[in-house]
């Protein structure tokens, strides 16, 4: 009996070290050893041509026996009852469960951020938020739907918390080559970096601008110290600071001015802020010719201008507009076809 279990635990162990390599030495050993032994038996109707052999292999070994091929010696009969027949099912049987054990491995991986993203152009989240992270993600889907995937990478021990909407990877320090380069920060096309603690923010912003010089970079701090040196090392780099408290003293003056600004930054209902980039091959024009051309053929309303890192709020009317300006708007949903000319 002691012996039997001994048995058992070392053919139980060899299974559980199975590889690859293994079952593919097994299945041509095994296919191998068949032909020998049915053509010695003199079964050269299942044997050639070499493609009717491994056919009947193959429905032998799956046991879906459709019968138009089946011994006819008796040394053939019995080789097919004692080794084609059992040996044929062990392995299929191997195959299948290694095939399976792969799958799910390889599902497991990217569920706990342990598998390399195969995407560029991606928009890449650094930090996790729980609650405020998913509302993140949410906006950006809403936004970003059959354009620019979204590769969620942490330093908490979770699992993907949206596995069929956004790829997923995990690491210990957002300054780690392999975990990072996992996550492709180098083809990247937006890096938004949101942390409670504002010198991981500052160190990963720093990472992800080394690694990736043309990326735009969105990072969000609590303090104004870190945000101020950031743009010095990183004048590319958009820093989000905290506006809760300026939020509360705003609404304390003029009342309503939070439910305002939650309206303007909602992706989903109400009036969105916007923006546009004027296009490269378009004339010089004015802000009042802008204006209008928004409000009466799109209804959307120009608040807004960037040149040379620089945004003019509530611009005058005579003020010039350039190729490559980026205009911000609002309107109930982005416009796609705006026509300048």
């Amino acid at each position: 009996m002691t012996k039997w279990y001994m048995v058992r635990r070392w053919v139980a162990s060899q299974f559980q070290h199975l590889r690859g390599r293994h079952v593919a030495i097994a299945v041509i050993a095994y296919a191998i050893l068949s032909w020998i032994l049915l053509n010695a038996a003199g079964e050269q109707a299942l044997t050639t041509p070499f493609v009717d052999f491994i056919y009947y292999l193959i429905v032998t070994a799956s046991t879906v026996g459709y019968g138009d091929y089946s011994p006819t010696t008796e040394a053939g009969k019995w080789i097919v009852s004692f080794f084609v027949i059992p040996c044929g099912l062990s392995i299929f049987a191997v195959s299948v469960g290694r095939l399976a054990s792969l799958t799910i491995e390889y599902w497991r991986k990217g569920l706990l951020g342990k598998r390399s993203v195969d995407v560029s152009g991606h928009i890449l989240i650094l930090g996790w938020n729980e609650s405020r992270t998913l509302h993140l993600i949410d906006m950006l889907l809403h936004e970003e739907k059959d354009k620019r995937p979204i590769v969620l990478c942490v330093r908490a021990e979770i699992e993907n918390p949206l596995p069929k909407e956004i790829d997923f990877v995990r690491t210990t320090s957002f300054t780690d080559e392999t975990a990072m380069s996992r996550a492709g920060v180098q083809d990247a096309e937006c890096i938004i970096i949101d942390n409670p603690e504002d010198d991981i923010t500052f160190a990963a912003a720093l990472f992800c601008a080394s690694k990736n010089p043309d990326v735009h970079i969105l990072a969000y701090f609590q303090e104004d110290v870190l945000s101020d040196l950031l743009k010095t090392h990183c004048p590319n780099a958009e820093c989000v600071p905290s506006v809760s408290v300026e939020m509360l003293a705003k609404s304390a003056v003029d009342p309503g001015s939070s439910e305002l600004h939650h309206e303007l930054l909602n992706t989903r209902k109400g009036m969105t802020q916007y923006a546009v980039t004027y296009p490269a091959n378009a004339k010089h024009t004015t802000v009042s010719d802008i204006f209008l051309r928004m409000k009466q053929n799109y209804d959307a309303t120009l608040i807004g201008i960037r040149r040379d890192n620089h945004v003019r709020l509530n611009p005058s009317l005579d003020e010039d507009v350039k190729p490559n300006d980026l205009l911000f708007y609002i309107a109930d949903e982005r416009v796609h076809d705006f026509k300048w000319e």
